[in-house]
């Protein structure tokens, strides 16, 4: 019998601090058994998050938009409007103490939800995250990315996870190497011409992520 999984929407934007906060306490509550796993998905403003292996070079022009040094893996990232969040708050302990598993559970969710718009993505062993090599049986000059992931693991319980590029100003990535890395674009489904709503993004990915993880 597979753990429970609750699924919380929010369909305004949260504040980050207010997502990491109410994250580090729903892990306590789930290492304590007092609670369920749980998905949930969100917005956030326009932010730049770096995380714990971030380095300050990767802030490439100073903006109005608030920077934030947080506790999640990997390194610096954008998130705002148009950009669906999904956080995994998921107990490894119930299932596969594998890190590199779940991330794959992850970034194959995305693929397989990709690939119903006729989007081709693959990974890359040495960069985290979701790249579009193809749409519609166009082939891009450049791989570019529509999904990053950073976690981190307390207990073996799981936080922090996705941001998808459903439809955000791509321009905000201007600003940063994101992720660490240079001469590399976002791109997302706005920009590949396939319009989905945050509503139906979260049924198809939940649905792929279940399938995915139910074999953890």
């Amino acid at each position: 019998m597979y753990p429970k999984i609750d699924i919380k929407i929010s369909n305004h934007n949260i504040e980050y601090i207010d997502a990491l906060n109410f994250m580090e306490k729903k892990v306590d509550k789930i290492l304590s058994n007092k609670e369920n796993e749980m998905l949930w998905f969100l917005n956030h403003d326009h932010i730049y998050t770096c995380g714990s292996s971030a380095n300050k070079n990767e802030i490439l022009f100073q903006t109005n938009t608030p920077i934030l040094q947080t506790n999640r893996g990997g390194k610096t990232t954008y998130h705002g409007p148009g950009q669906r969040v999904v956080y995994f708050m998921i107990n490894l302990n119930k299932r596969k103490k594998d890190i590199r598993k779940f991330v794959n559970i992850i970034e194959n969710s995305v693929i397989s939800l990709l690939k119903e718009f006729d989007i081709e993505a693959i990974t890359f062993p040495e960069r985290v995250g979701i790249w579009v090599i193809k749409s519609q049986g166009y082939k891009l000059s450049k791989e570019k990315k529509i999904g990053a992931i950073g976690l981190r693991i307390k207990k073996w319980i799981t936080y922090h996870g996705l941001s998808f590029n459903i439809d955000p100003d791509l321009k905000f990535y201007a600003n940063i190497n994101a992720c660490g890395l240079n001469n590399y674009s976002s791109t997302s489904l706005k920009d590949l011409r396939i319009n989905l709503t945050n509503k139906e993004f979260d049924k198809m990915f939940k649905k792929n992520f279940n399938n995915e993880i139910s074999q953890m």
